[in-house]
């Protein structure tokens, strides 16, 4: 069974930092763009960022370009999501993504993606 499982969430004042992890199981998904998305209540879920196989390609959405950065590890089959200078309007449930087909470029559509995490919760207060 494939699973991606997403952690590291929580509670964190504005200008604070937290890392998120999403640790894969069930699959190797060292061949595979991965990505980052959040969803705020009431709002639609947006992309993040997202990284190709191997880390040679990177894009971010313009609201996190130079606060956050998304890196992988294929050893540990594990993404993750570096977030740094963290803004109240940064505040939603993080979910990964794992794209199976073999794109070189990273897609940004939720639609392109195949696995989903559970999701993690990451609230800043102001």
């Amino acid at each position: 069974q494939v699973q991606l499982v997403e952690s590291g969430g929580g509670l964190v004042q504005a200008g604070g930092s937290l890392r998120l992890s999403c640790a894969a199981s069930g699959r190797s998904f060292r061949d595979n763009a991965m990505g980052w998305f959040r969803q705020a209540p009431g709002k639609e879920r947006e992309f993040v960022a997202a990284i190709s196989w191997n880390s040679g390609l990177t894009y971010y959405t313009d609201s996190v370009k130079g606060r956050f950065t998304i890196s992988r590890d294929n050893a540990k089959n594990t993404l993750y999501l570096q977030m740094n200078s963290l803004k109240p309007e940064d505040t939603a449930v993080y979910y990964c993504a794992a794209d199976l087909r073999h794109r070189v470029v990273p897609a940004r559509s939720a639609g392109e993606y195949d696995y989903w995490g559970q999701g993690t919760q990451v609230t800043v207060s102001s």
